[in-house]
């Protein structure tokens, strides 16, 4: 889950966002816990956290990400995904015995999902054909594994907005506009009780507070803000979006500053744009309405080896403290308290494992 690379983009003064003037969207479908943890599985590949198989996870975590699922080329559309070969992860468990681990999962109460696309999955559903396929391959996947939705990782690449495409509400990219109705036509066919999850990064979501795509004199990096759509048109069938906030450069909050990574002060001000909503590209005529905070968690790394923005549990705590209860939160001001924020997402479930499970267990803790 790498970061998009930032671009020097032309700083602009912004006037600070106030209440949506949109109504936020209905209630969250329930995807388990009130309050839920969240953590993707390395299942198809190996690295520095060891393999994990998915009957050894923890109770703790509530939707266990599956990573990932990746296209046969960048616009195919055409996902696949598999096991760790047992060259690569010697402890990888058979498809039969998978597939039992994801029942036995869902018989205890937790849902899992396969996660597509990641820092080398890059999907950009150029074409019609591609959004078929792409709904045709991630169906096989969902009903081979028994699984109970899907997640949403685009990153890198995936995601631009064209030149002419403007307005978050009425998006004109095929790449974005596919991937819509993509994800509609998968809800449609799976019914209510399909989990939806999202886990942009910064640079696709926050960052459309001062810049959407190339802006209107071109110029700036057509990533910016590209998410924005995607969230908006799904956002009634959406589970849960979890930002990363993670491998991300400074991004400007609602008060006008520039919030960096390190502390709790970075996810406090990330996760109050989404509670609140904000004028994209600086147009109050133009305002990403607030999310509900059930549908809403904060994305950090489980551990300093996960990925940069990592920060003590103390940290996650204040975050917590600040969003939930209106306490502990420091220089920057809320624009609201929000009980009911669904919880946190972390990368990864490997690395919380190889840390002794600091990150679940905090989380077991400080919501008892």
């Amino acid at each position: 889950m790498a970061a998009a690379t930032a671009c020097a983009l032309a700083s602009s003064g912004l006037l600070a966002a106030e209440a949506s003037a949109d109504p936020p969207a209905g209630p969250a479908p329930k995807a388990a816990a009130d309050h839920a943890l969240v953590g993707y599985l390395h299942t198809s590949f190996a690295n520095g956290s060891g393999y994990t198989r998915l009957s050894d996870v923890p109770d703790s975590w509530d939707i266990i990400d599956l990573a990932f699922g990746e296209p046969t080329s960048a616009t195919s559309g055409d996902i696949r995904f598999d096991l760790c070969p047992k060259t690569e992860c010697p402890g990888v468990e058979s498809r039969d015995e998978f597939k039992a681990a994801v029942k036995a999962k869902q018989a205890a109460g937790k849902k899992v999902l396969i996660s597509i696309g990641g820092q080398n999955g890059q999907v950009q559903l150029t074409t019609t054909q591609a959004r078929d396929t792409f709904v045709s391959s991630v169906s096989a996947i969902i009903d081979e594994y028994g699984l109970d939705g899907l997640d949403i990782d685009f990153e890198g690449h995936s995601l631009s907005l064209n030149a002419d495409d403007t307005d978050f509400k009425n998006p004109k990219t095929p790449s974005i506009v596919n991937l819509i109705s993509a994800v509609k036509t998968l809800k449609s066919k799976y019914g209510s009780g399909f989990t939806l999850t999202m886990a942009p990064e910064t640079f696709f979501v926050q960052l459309g507070y001062q810049y959407y795509g190339t802006g209107k004199w071109g110029g700036q990096d057509p990533r910016a803000g590209a998410y924005l759509p995607v969230i908006h048109a799904l956002r009634d069938d959406l589970t849960l979006l979890h930002v990363q906030d993670y491998n991300s450069g400074p991004i400007m909050g609602l008060d006008n500053q520039y919030h960096s990574m390190g502390g709790a002060d970075f996810h406090i001000a990330m996760t109050d744009m989404l509670l609140t909503g904000f004028p994209v590209a600086g147009d109050t005529n133009n305002v990403f309405p607030a999310l509900p905070p059930e549908k809403v968690a904060i994305g950090m790394p489980a551990s300093t080896n996960a990925g940069n923005g990592h920060v003590p549990t103390a940290e996650v705590n204040k975050s917590l403290d600040c969003l939930t209860k209106g306490t502990n939160c420091g220089s920057y001001k809320t624009h609201g308290t929000w009980p009911g924020l669904r919880g946190l997402m972390t990368w990864s479930i490997n690395w919380d494992r190889h840390n002794n499970g600091e990150f679940s267990k905090n989380f077991d803790g400080y919501f008892g």
